[in-house]
């Protein structure tokens, strides 16, 4: 049987490891040259790192950037700001014929036209509360 002729690398492979081996022999500390990229599947992955980690995506970062929106913000400070403007004026004039603007200018003021839209839909939503003086109290009979 014939033997097989070996290649030019197979050639070269030799000669590295015959330099390695008699460095050894001399008391030489032999450096390795590390390979950067991984194996997986025996085949060699050089464009990506193999059994990289895989990003999951958390429903809490997605809680924060809702909560942290600038417009819920601005929703936030405009109903605070028009029932703080709307209760300070119905102590202060509760029979003025402005008191009823004084909400959405409070909201209009802290949280611009999200605020005010914010501001009418809560108002929508939840029952008048305050004091009418207009209204006449009830008598009742003995």
């Amino acid at each position: 049987m014939a033997k097989k002729k070996r290649s030019a690398k197979q050639k070269a492979n030799d000669k590295r490891l015959g330099r390695m081996a008699k460095a050894r022999a001399a008391g030489r500390k032999v450096k390795r040259k590390v390979k950067s990229s991984t194996k997986k599947g025996q085949v060699r992955k050089t464009a990506r790192r193999a059994y990289k980690k895989v990003k999951r995506r958390s429903s809490v970062k997605s809680m924060k950037s809702m909560l942290g929106s600038s417009t819920l913000k601005k929703v936030a400070l405009g109903v605070g700001g028009g029932v703080l403007a709307g209760t300070l004026l119905s102590y202060v004039a509760p029979n003025s014929s402005f008191a009823r603007f004084a909400a959405p200018a409070g909201a209009y003021a802290l949280g611009g036209i999200e605020g005010v839209i914010g501001q009418l839909a809560l108002g929508m939503v939840t029952a008048p509360t305050g004091s009418n003086t207009n209204l006449a109290p009830r008598m009742e009979a003995l």
